[in-house]
């Protein structure tokens, strides 16, 4: 028995669907958060620190392709869609936020004014949205190639990314689509193979 369809449930079931994702986006965005502000970010930069940088990233792909898969499966893909973008922008968001913390205290100077794990946040931000206020602003060699590391993986996220994981949608919808204009035949009915009654009525001929 295959489960209804998002378009099919009741009001009250639509309400509670579009709780369930949205609860789950925010209690993973806030975890994420609260390892942000708990996390040992007060090391020296070495290559350990290259290697982490490096694995959070490759673990923020993993996370949206595994995503990805669930949105090809999912009954309800559009939504599934929202939470994978709730939770994938804010962890890259982290990620590079964490690095320009670690940098920071390492190197400073590195930027126009001291950062706070807020300050990191909201600039890591601010390069994400391209809005470019001007108030906090990279001044060593390091500090300018993550930005522009950013950057780049801005634009792979709002282009590839986007168009990964929409395209997923649009593949879910058509086949959630194309399983709803199925309909079973009642059990032991094969329509196409009987033969229509009225066709072995012989009419009668003249003189018959």
């Amino acid at each position: 028995m295959t489960r209804k369809r998002y378009e099919e449930l009741t009001r009250a079931g639509r309400h509670r669907v579009v709780a369930g994702v949205l609860l789950r986006a925010a209690a993973a965005v806030a975890l994420l958060v609260v390892g942000y502000y708990l996390a040992p970010l007060d090391r020296p930069l070495d290559t350990g620190t290259l290697i982490e940088f490096l694995l959070a990233l490759a673990v923020v792909g993993a996370v949206i392709a595994w995503e990805v898969r669930n949105i090809l499966i999912s009954d309800v893909p559009r939504l599934r869609a929202v939470q994978t973008v709730a939770v994938g922008v804010p962890m890259l968001l982290l990620v590079f936020a964490s690095v320009y913390v670690q940098i920071e205290t390492s190197q400073p100077n590195s930027f126009s004014e001291t950062l706070s794990r807020t300050d990191a946040l909201y600039f890591a931000v601010t390069v994400f949205s391209t809005v470019g206020f001007g108030d906090i602003v990279p001044k060593s060699e390091l500090a300018r190639i993550v930005t522009m590391s950013q950057m780049l993986t801005g634009l792979i996220v709002l282009g590839l990314v986007a168009k990964v994981v929409f395209g997923a949608v649009q593949t879910a919808v058509a086949r959630r689509e194309g399983a709803a204009d199925v309909r079973p035949t009642a059990p032991g009915r094969d329509d196409t193979q009987q033969p229509d009654a009225r066709a072995d009525r012989r009419s009668p001929t003249p003189g018959g």
